[in-house]
């Protein structure tokens, strides 16, 4: 399967372009304007924000009640929800996307929560910290301990996050459960990405975060 890779760049570029995170920027990128969006597990609601400036339709679904009542107070459509457990409440086809930000980690079934995006939505958008960044494989090797990074700051015994994934593990399901790949970029340590043509292990080492758009069939680009 060929992918679009990133590696790091001499410099430093900041993780946030005009007040939003790179990463948000991307992931709005991939949604055309006027379609119907359910964001699950929208945090604060910062990604709702910048796709409804965009002229998109959005909704979206919240574990913790702290960022419910925020994303409301900021007008946004938000409920609480459940990913492992309330997905399977809506019907087939109800979104054009489904995006599932920086939460597949934090889920007790990905594999479930990743064909109900795909049930839900005619296409999905699923982004995750890469477990194979260098840093991490380094504080394993170096310093025998759990790794700790910006994008995953809480210790083993206090993170919500169950299930670690590296951008290599989540291509290796996609084709299991014969999901599309129409695009798929790795995001540098500073939030900047650069598809490029390069053997796996390249973007699995230098990629900090892979982000993903997905449809229903076939085996990828």
């Amino acid at each position: 399967m060929t992918m679009q890779q990133t590696l790091p760049l001499p410099g430093v570029a900041p993780e946030r372009t005009g007040g939003h995170r790179t990463d948000h920027l991307l992931v709005a990128d991939m949604v055309r304007p006027g379609s119907r969006v359910l964001d699950v597990g929208c945090g604060d609601g910062e990604l709702l924000q910048l796709l409804e400036s965009r002229g998109i339709d959005g909704r979206g679904i919240e574990l913790s009640r702290e960022g419910v009542n925020g994303c409301v107070a900021k007008g946004l459509a938000v409920v609480q929800g459940d990913a492992d457990t309330d997905l399977v409440n809506y019907p087939d086809d109800a979104f054009d996307y489904v995006i599932l930000s920086q939460t597949l980690q934090a889920t007790r079934q990905p594999r479930v929560v990743l064909e109900n995006l795909l049930r839900i939505g005619q296409r999905a958008i699923v982004s995750f910290p890469n477990f194979g960044f260098w840093k991490m494989r380094l504080q394993l090797l170096i310093g025998g301990h759990m790794p700790r990074t910006e994008n995953l700051p809480a210790t083993w015994y206090d993170t919500p996050n169950i299930h670690f994934c590296t951008i290599k593990d989540f291509v290796q399901l996609c084709d299991e459960i014969n999901v599309k790949m129409e695009r798929a970029v790795a995001l540098d340590l500073y939030g900047r990405p650069v598809p490029l043509n390069l053997p796996w292990w390249v973007w699995n080492m230098f990629g900090e975060q892979g982000v993903f758009l997905l449809s229903r069939g076939g085996t990828g680009k």
